[in-house]
């Protein structure tokens, strides 16, 4: 077991965390995580809440360990979605793409442990403010939807540490145990890890996309929408997203009308696979409890020979 402040809130053996991604985090996915010692998270983004809701039923078969539930902000249509959360059963929440506010104080006056992600020190000080029990740090080289002024995990992950007490989530760039002790290093005590596990043997999506995953180089990724209207997004380079790089769509949300051709039907160019940087260090599908275990590992492993080499003489001797 790996204890820290977050082992300890969530009640999980290994601080790490499965992104929240819109169809794809759900109980395939959560409970595979969740049942090699970290914890899975069911989405809320996709706004199919009675498709989530029989999700958690599942993830109540499939596992007796903790799982936790995502709000992103920017795609919630339902205005009881707090209810049904708490409904749910689960007792960690992440919130994200909107204001931590709002959702914060009745999150925690029903009991739950509430984390909020950030892209930026102001962000993560508004959350601070709003009464969050902690932070997922998210850098710009992660996937999915992202700040159009993108800071990189090396810069944002240190400062924001540097100015929080609450304990701290790494996102973006988080794939392996080293890039886990890199993380650690700067002030986090947890990861999570999206795009790695959307390359997840149990990952729902079709192979096609994890194909691409593992073909791409470190940079075949594109950076989407920095001057808006709509999100910035970071995604895999398809003939699609290359296009878009140069020349936006008028409304980028609109070309997640055929998600689910690509996420489940495999077509590439039938919507945008959001995806990091960290696409380019992935060369093989491997089964989830395999990734953490192989994570666990080298996390260990390198902290122990960082200590080793680095360590004054007088402590080694």
């Amino acid at each position: 077991m790996i204890k820290t402040r977050i082992t300890d809130l969530l009640g999980v053996q290994y601080p790490i965390v499965q992104a929240p991604m819109g169809w794809i985090a759900r109980a395939q996915l959560a409970s595979a995580v969740s049942n090699a010692g970290g914890l899975g998270i069911i989405e809320t983004s996709s706004g199919e809440l009675d498709a989530v809701r029989e999700e958690v039923k599942k993830m109540r078969k499939l596992t007796d360990k903790p799982f936790g539930v995502n709000i992103a902000q920017a795609f919630v249509r339902d205005p009881d979605i707090v209810s049904f959360v708490v409904d749910q059963g689960v007792k960690f929440v992440t919130t994200s793409a909107g204001d931590p506010n709002r959702y914060c104080s009745e999150l925690k006056a029903a009991g739950l442990t509430v984390f909020h992600v950030v892209p930026s020190l102001a962000a993560a000080l508004k959350a601070i403010d709003a009464g969050v029990d902690g932070l997922v740090v998210e850098g710009g080289e992660g996937g999915g939807f992202k700040n159009p002024r993108d800071v990189a995990t090396m810069v944002l992950l240190p400062l924001v540490c540097s100015k929080v007490s609450v304990p701290v989530i790494a996102a973006g760039g988080i794939v392996d145990g080293r890039t886990m002790a890199a993380a650690f290093a700067l002030g986090a005590e947890g990861v999570q890890m999206g795009t790695r596990m959307v390359s997840a043997a149990e990952s729902p999506v079709h192979q096609n996309w994890k194909d691409t995953i593992l073909a791409a180089k470190e940079t075949d990724t594109v950076f989407l929408n920095r001057f808006g209207p709509g999100p910035a997004l970071r995604a895999l380079r398809t003939e699609k997203t290359t296009r878009f790089e140069k020349e936006p769509p008028a409304a980028i949300m609109s070309e997640f009308g055929h998600a689910l051709d690509l996420y489940f039907g495999g077509d590439m160019e039938a919507s945008i696979a959001l995806s990091g940087q960290v696409a380019g260090r992935i060369d093989e599908v491997k089964p989830v409890a395999q990734i953490i275990r192989e994570t666990v590992a080298e996390f260990e492993d390198v902290m122990a020979k960082l200590s080793e080499r680095f360590a004054p003489a007088t402590v080694r001797a």
